[in-house]
């Protein structure tokens, strides 16, 4: 499915997926995206004009062009692109309404909720410059293998565990960057279970007596077996240390020179010499989690982590299947709408996922990442 079709003959499966006409219409004038019938006949009609614009390679010249051809419109580029920049609230409220419609009802087993950020880049010289862009935090949800959030933020939002609002009962899921005790506690606070991926360095690490745990000393002693699932306290900044489980597995032989080669490649990008503990902790996968061990033991928990991955693979879905980049130009009032149309499309594409060559639910089996 091209851009191209899906504003033109495909149109009746993207009204019914967004509520229909007259949901469109409401929704468009409520927001002040479309106030009055000239140019473009009817709501229905802009949200054509514009995905056609966004998901395509035209430009705004070529675009209209493209509208008074086939009779969709009759404006200027100029004209095009003031209404591209009154359309970022609708588009929002359509992104939110086709979330909520995605919701997953009454499920028996647990929402398991992968939590990542990707980018794209800001327009421009000056952008270019002082590596701006913008950075999309998503929630990825299963079993229904869908988007379950997203929200748009420029290079200052910073990824955090607790951005996107918690489901109570769910199990989030995130890598390394997301280790932030304090934050983990808001979301435990909240009635959640988190897993997360850890380096060796990037905690203080500790006992129920509140004596530090020198984790090098615990893979060499854990090195014939090959595993560790324990008890461990990460000290906080604000609050008493939080009480989580300590799940490490050993890399294979193959995995573990991989993730040193991958270490000496970052030494030497920043200029430093590597330190033997990070050569030691290369070989293990180090994983904190607040998921008892009763419910889930240590098989299960490496399996779960290993579903991190369905995330990339959505990622890659929307930049690839959606050619979501870096949208045109330095303002943030036509470069918003321009990603948020972009994540509409994906949200509207996802039932039909089966049908995409790489889509998540393709992938059996993948390897936890080095």
């Amino acid at each position: 499915m091209t851009p191209e079709s899906l504003a033109t003959q495909d149109w009746d499966s993207v009204l019914a997926g967004l509520g229909g006409a007259a949901a469109l219409e409401r929704s468009a004038r409520d927001t002040r995206a479309f106030l009055r019938a000239r140019a473009i006949a009817t709501a229905v009609d802009l949200l054509r004009l514009i995905l056609a614009y966004c998901l395509s390679d035209r430009g705004l010249r070529s675009t209209a062009a493209w509208a008074t051809a086939i009779g969709l419109a009759n404006l200027s580029n100029v004209a095009l692109l003031q209404r591209l920049r009154r359309c970022s609230d609708w588009l929002a409220l359509l992104v939110g309404e086709a979330l909520a419609a995605a919701a997953p009802e009454g499920s028996r087993s647990r929402l398991i909720r992968i939590i990542d950020a990707t980018t794209v880049p800001k327009a421009g010289a000056a952008a270019k410059k002082g590596n701006k862009l913008w950075r999309i935090h998503s929630a990825f949800d299963l079993p229904g293998e869908r988007f379950g959030h997203f929200e748009l933020t420029d290079q200052h939002g910073g990824e955090t565990l607790d951005r996107i609002p918690v489901v109570k009962g769910e199990i989030r899921i995130a890598d390394r960057a997301y280790l932030q005790p304090d934050r983990i506690a808001l979301v435990l606070e909240h009635g959640a279970d988190v897993l997360i991926r850890a380096g060796w360095r990037n905690a203080r690490w500790l006992d129920a007596a509140g004596e530090l745990v020198d984790l090098l000393a615990e893979f060499g002693k854990a090195s014939d077996r090959g595993a560790i699932d324990r008890p461990i306290f990460i000290g906080r900044k604000n609050g008493k240390p939080l009480a989580l489980r300590l799940v490490a597995v050993k890399k294979s032989r193959q995995a573990a020179e991989a993730a040193r080669r991958t270490a000496r490649r970052a030494a030497r990008e920043h200029g430093h010499a590597i330190s033997k503990g990070t050569l030691a902790a290369a070989e293990w996968v180090i994983l904190v989690t607040s998921l008892a061990p009763e419910a889930f033991a240590t098989a299960d928990v490496l399996a779960l982590y290993r579903l991190r991955w369905r995330i990339e693979l959505g990622f890659k879905r929307l930049k690839s299947l959606i050619g979501l980049k870096g949208p045109p130009g330095a303002d943030e009032r036509s470069a918003r709408p321009y990603v948020l149309a972009h994540l509409l499309v994906i949200l509207l594409l996802e039932p039909l996922a089966d049908g995409f060559e790489d889509s998540p639910r393709r992938a059996k089996s993948l390897p936890l990442a080095a």
